[in-house]
């Protein structure tokens, strides 16, 4: 028999329905006529948009599917423990084995897993697990959700003795620079019909895999019983983890019975300390820091929800190199993909749990704040799963370094949606214009807001059950009412939404009282707010990255808050952002008609244009956005004037030009006299397609991800900002193109067309790898614009 445990994804060859079929949880359905499809998949982003659908949730599909997979298990495996495990599937999900009924999971963002032992065949006798997914009410968010298997899947097979799920526990109690100590926790169960004496060893490795130390305890674990184990490690002058120095350790947990390893476990470890300061903020291992922060939602533009790791990764690098240090969950578990790619890249993360309890908010369906409103959502499902929900978040999460906080809930509290207060009516932050009136008053026939304490305390104990090493917090949208009603209270740390004007006042009149911005503006003002007040810790700027749905009305069909569109293509805002976070040096330039009538709008939301194709004459605000002391703008060589950063209250530098073709360029200095610039040119028209790729090599296994950036340009390969060409993409080889996003939020082109227009001259290709080794080619052509191609190759 084989020995250990074996973790093994189970994301290829299933076959998906899309539709109702009564029969499909039958192992002997003949299901040869369904889709062969990969997870993570998506159904929503492969149908139309269509106005039918809601606002809320992109104006895409949901409905009903179902997934099916068919397996063998080798018989030396027989005696096994055998489980799946579904990250997330959205939503509704019920799942068979082999016809017989396992269960069911409202929540589309919870993992889950089940025991399949009972159920399972060794040997040549085929497998079947079949899942049902009924996304029945696509307006059941306030932002795109996805629909269907949309996370991994994999099977764990362990020894009838072995370590539970989420069963180690490691914490480290005490750190310094000069030692600290590592505590772990470790429970096992023991499945068999006999008392077993077994020995339980943890080790601590560094990031090489070299051992530190090791500790080793006997123990006789009862038959048809469970265990518990708690060691420590002490280790002197830890490698402490940071954002800048993300060093992971490891545990290797492993369960020995005759002198062989039936059941091992690697746990990755971040040794550091931190904490929150009612008076100073924040502390990492010591050190004074402000959280410079974003919120994220989970989806990636065409790809819908169902996002892989590679694409997280480009992404994250970009709000690294923005100077983004902390990333807020929204407002639902993530993947565990995208926490571990936080632990090993550095971010310090909100883990966060509901955007709902008991009370369901209002779903936009016609476009954002346009009523009357849509109610469906988790609240149906809260009062039996939410507890099984939020222990499950963090029993599964626990261990990542980079979270600092457990969010319980976003803005529950919101004014009359549903919750109401007497003294609600006379409070000025109920003052909503976008409101009827009706929705601004006191309703005593509306839940009370006090029932927001209640539960809060009942979910902070929970939290708490788990891990206690943590403190927990939640984003309040209305603070004003929340500090009278006792949820505030439940709180360990409490998360102003929007509300930098209460943070002097409230700190005066809750001095122990630890506060930050849980959502804020990408305004300069916000940022102030917090740079220059020592009790607010930081702020989670809302976006990081545009997202599906929460649209205006058709046809903007996403979010655009975010410093990066759908594509992940950096924005004038990504720029000015990366002025006021980032110390490497950096200079960027953009350009804004000063008569345009949205002039206001274009510039606090772009910040203007980055190109110098406008007409001849036309008067022009140049931005230059720097971290530099003092830049000089030139144009054609001939010098424009410098500016001094600290005589700009704006923290960004502009001069009026009147347009005049050729080559507009900043040359910015900072305190190490070295300069650093940045140029625009006039270009001419398009007349070429430039195609770069971010992996020129790929692994054959039918998931590996490559990202084809497609540049229009002109005759001299200067990229032309304004092309929007239409671009038609074709692949031969051993691969597939599983997505292509312009960042256009009101591109309403189906996802599912291998055509789509450039959006500022640019276009994104996501590759994904088949399972048999070769030459990819993906070949780029338009109308007029020399055809391109570029090479992968799958190994």
């Amino acid at each position: 028999m084989t020995k250990g445990r074996t973790i093994k994804k189970i994301n290829l060859d299933w076959k998906f329905y899309r539709g109702d079929d009564p029969g499909a949880w039958y192992k002997g359905l003949d299901d040869s006529s369904w889709r062969d499809v990969t997870l993570p998949h998506d159904w929503s982003v492969e149908e139309p948009f269509s106005k039918e659908h809601s606002s809320g949730t992109g104006y895409l599909a949901g409905g009903l599917g179902w997934y099916r997979k068919n397996f063998t298990l080798p018989q030396e495996l027989k005696g096994k423990r055998v489980y799946v495990t579904f990250e997330g599937i959205y939503n509704n999900s019920q799942v068979w084995c082999n016809s017989h009924y396992i269960g069911k999971r409202p929540y589309g963002y919870s993992t889950f897993t089940y025991d399949l032992t009972d159920f399972i065949s060794f040997g040549e006798v085929n497998n079947v697990i079949s899942v049902k997914v009924d996304h029945k009410d696509v307006a059941d968010s306030r932002w795109f959700t996805g629909s269907g298997i949309y996370r991994d899947v994999y099977m764990t097979i362990t020894d009838p003795i072995h370590i539970d799920q989420y069963g180690v526990f490691v914490t480290t109690p005490t750190v310094s620079k000069e030692q600290a100590t590592v505590a772990m926790n470790i429970r096992l169960s023991n499945e068999t019909m006999k008392d077993e004496h077994i020995q339980i060893t943890n080790t601590l490795l560094d990031g090489t895999g070299r051992t530190i130390d090791s500790i080793m305890e006997s123990r006789i674990v009862p038959r048809e019983s469970g265990s518990e184990v708690d060691q420590t490690i002490m280790i002197t002058t830890p490698m402490l983890w940071s954002p800048d120095t993300p060093y992971l350790y490891s545990i290797l947990t492993e369960i020995i019975k005759d002198g062989e390893v039936i059941d091992q476990i690697q746990t990755p470890v971040g040794i550091r300390w931190f904490e929150f300061d009612a008076d100073r903020g924040f502390f990492l291992n010591g050190v004074n820091m402000k959280l410079k922060g974003v919120c994220v939602h989970h989806d990636a533009g065409c790809l819908g929800a169902a996002v892989p790791e590679q694409v997280w990764i480009r992404r994250l690098q970009a709000l690294k190199d923005m100077g983004c240090n902390a990333i807020r969950m929204s407002h639902n578990p993530p993947a565990s993909n995208l926490l571990d790619l936080c632990d090993i890249m550095g971010f310090l993360v909100m883990d966060e749990a509901f955007d709902e309890w008991e009370g369901v908010k209002n779903k936009w369906s016609t476009g954002h704040n346009v009523y009357p409103p849509q109610h469906f959502g988790y609240y149906e499902d809260f009062p039996q799963w939410g507890e099984i929900d939020l222990k499950e978040m963090v029993l599964r999460d626990r261990n990542h370094p980079s979270i600092i906080l457990w969010s319980i809930g976003n803005e529950v509290d919101y004014p009359n949606d549903p919750y109401c207060h007497p003294s609600f009516a006379t409070m000025t932050g109920n003052n909503d214009a976008n409101k009827p009136a009706a929705e601004r008053q006191y309703d005593p026939n509306k839940p009370n807001a006090e029932r927001l304490a209640t539960i809060a305390r009942r979910l902070v104990a929970y939290v708490k059950e788990c891990d206690p090493s943590r403190p927990v917090t939640s984003a309040l949208a209305f603070p004003e009412l929340s500090n009278l009603t006792g949820y505030s209270e439940a709180l360990d740390v409490v998360g102003y939404n929007y509300k930098e004007h209460l943070y002097k006042e409230d700190h005066a009149k809750y001095p122990s009282r630890v506060t930050y911005g849980s959502e804020n503006s990408s305004s300069l003002e916000a940022w102030l707010a917090v740079k220059d007040n020592d009790s607010i810790c930081g702020q989670f700027i809302w976006t990081g990255i545009d997202y599906l749905g929460e649209a205006k009305g058709w046809p903007v069909r996403a979010a655009q808050s975010g410093f990066m569109d759908l594509a992940g293509f950096k924005k004038t805002s990504y720029q000015y952002r990366q002025s006021l976070w980032r110390q490497e040096p950096m200079v960027f330039l953009a350009a804004m008609k000063k008569d345009d009538p949205n002039y206001e709008g274009k510039r606090r939301w772009s910040g203007g244009a980055p190109h110098w194709n406008w007409e001849a004459g036309e008067q022009l605000e140049v931005t230059c956005h720097t971290n530099c002391e003092e830049a000089e703008l030139f144009i054609n060589g001939r010098s424009l004037g410098s500016k001094k950063l600290k005589d700009a209250p704006q923290y960004y530098l502009t001069w009026e030009v009147g347009f005049e073709e050729g080559t507009l360029e900043a040359v910015a200095k900072g305190k190490d006299d070295v300069s650093h610039s940045y140029k625009l040119y006039t270009v001419s028209k398009p007349e070429k397609l430039a195609l770069s790729v971010d992996a020129s090599e790929l692994k054959a296994d039918g998931q590996d991800i490559a990202h084809i950036e497609i540049q229009i340009t002109d005759r001299s390969g200067r990229p032309v900002y304004l092309a929007d060409n239409p671009i038609k993409l074709s692949i031969e080889g051993p691969g597939e193109i599983i997505g292509m996003e312009n960042g256009d939020a009101q591109d309403v082109e189906p996802y599912s067309s291998r055509t789509r227009k450039a959006y500022h001259g640019k276009l994104l290709a996501y590759i994904r790898t088949k399972t048999t080794a070769g030459l990819i080619i993906v070949k780029a052509e338009s109308p007029d614009l020399e055809l391109a191609r570029i090479a992968i190759t799958a190994k």
